[in-house]
């Protein structure tokens, strides 16, 4: 089985962001149209306001970067389950003990980077070189989430502050008006309707997106912490059951128990 058959919708993120959105529309449409929420200019001072000001404080590659990560990681779960991970060291530990490390030559290991380490062991590396790539490389994996979390953290910060001042650009043009007193409330709404757009892309989509890539990212560093402690552990020539019992200090209690009563 190859990655791709490992991927799957990450169903709570799909769900929270659909019933969220569908709370709000739903609730405009009891009341009211929802054409009555949309204003064309407060839409282009939030919407287009919070793409200038995102470019301002990043780079465009990096803004791109992390769009890619967000959709290619939050709405799909890539993340391998570490349980399994630990079976499969196991696995692979007994055959070491059995075998040597050259036995592990034929090996299907599923998890790349798991995969990637037991190569550079078959290569033969010092384990110094072998810890010192794998950290590396965990670093670098930390580094690209962290800057898509701040991408969408921006912008949930951005957005409302552009809400704002659409509304204070609406007040103003509200009170140019007042001879009109007719014009008052419609004006008001639409005054309205820019912190209402901020509000919206903050609390329904840029924060839980900034929350859920740093859940993904605490699974991505507990998962390489645990493949490069595999490593060093069957380089060492660890008996398995003393390997699995290692591992599954990284494993939640439940998850835990769970896989120490399976030995």
């Amino acid at each position: 089985r190859n990655n791709n058959e490992k991927e799957f919708m990450d169903l709570a993120t799909l769900i929270g962001l659909i019933a969220g959105v569908a709370i709000i529309v739903g609730a405009i449409l009891l009341e009211s149209g929802i054409m009555d929420f949309v204003n064309i200019p407060g839409l282009a001072i939030v919407f287009v306001g919070t793409i200038a000001v995102t470019l301002t404080k990043h780079r465009l590659s990096t803004i791109a970067t992390s769009f890619k990560l967000a959709f290619s990681t939050v709405f799909l779960d890539r993340t391998e389950n570490p349980v399994m991970i630990i079976q499969k060291v196991k696995e692979l530990s007994t055959i070491v003990r059995k075998e040597g490390i050259l036995g592990l030559e034929n090996s299907e290991i599923e998890d790349p980077f798991l995969a990637k380490g037991i190569a550079l062991c078959i290569d033969g590396h010092p384990s110094e070189f072998i810890e010192e790539l794998l950290i590396q490389e965990l670093e670098q994996s930390l580094e690209r989430y962290e800057s898509a979390e701040k991408v969408f953290r921006g912008i949930a910060q951005t957005a409302p502050g552009l809400g704002m001042l659409g509304t204070l650009v609406g007040l103003v043009q509200m009170l140019n008006n007042m001879g009109d007193p007719s014009s008052v409330g419609p004006a008001m709404a639409v005054a309205l309707l820019t912190t209402f757009y901020g509000a919206f892309i903050d609390q329904v989509l840029a924060s839980p997106l900034a929350d859920k890539l740093n859940l993904k990212a605490m699974d991505e560093h507990r998962n390489m912490s645990l493949v490069i402690t595999s490593v060093q552990n069957i380089l060492k020539g660890q008996n398995p059951r003393v390997i699995t019992e290692v591992l599954a200090t990284y494993l939640p209690p439940q998850q835990r128990d769970v896989l120490l009563v399976e030995e």
